[in-house]
């Protein structure tokens, strides 16, 4: 496979659907109250980097980051295509970012993600990453649903 990765263009159908399916697959796997991925049109926000992994004309994965505060950014919107898990394409989403947050000068990643087996891969992706629990940052509240990691760039 040769991915490509490229900032996202909400304007895209077929980028929005594939985060639309983000929002729907994680729905049913907590209650309203500890969901926290953005909706599209928060992903729209300026603040807001997102980026497509492409395998050709196909949509294979997303991500984004976004600031909590100066040298501090939040990751967002994970995901790889349920079809082509297992195929690294999280993995180099997530040194994509974090190449990116080095180069803006961003010194701490931190993020939240489900604490339910559903995201249990995505808990060892962000381990073997260098992330580290820790408690709620940001607007964050405490939350049995939510586990919260950060790492030092």
């Amino acid at each position: 496979m040769r991915m490509k990765i490229v900032r996202a263009d909400l304007g895209d159908p077929r980028v929005r659907a594939f985060l639309q399916a983000h929002l729907d697959d994680i729905a049913p796997t907590a209650p309203v109250e500890s969901q926290h991925a953005l909706s599209l049109a928060e992903l729209a926000d300026p603040s807001v980097r997102l980026w497509i992994g492409c395998d050709g004309d196909e949509i294979v994965g997303t991500a984004a980051l976004t600031e909590l505060k100066p040298g501090h950014e939040e990751l967002k919107s994970m995901r790889t295509d349920p079809a082509r898990r297992g195929e690294g394409i999280a993995r180099r989403m997530l040194e994509h970012l974090l190449d990116d947050a080095r180069t803006r000068g961003v010194t701490r990643i931190s993020l939240e993600t489900g604490s339910m087996d559903f995201f249990a891969p995505a808990r060892a992706l962000y381990a073997g990453a260098g992330f580290a629990p820790c408690g709620p940052f940001g607007d964050y509240v405490a939350d049995p649903n939510s586990t919260f990691m950060s790492r030092l760039l």
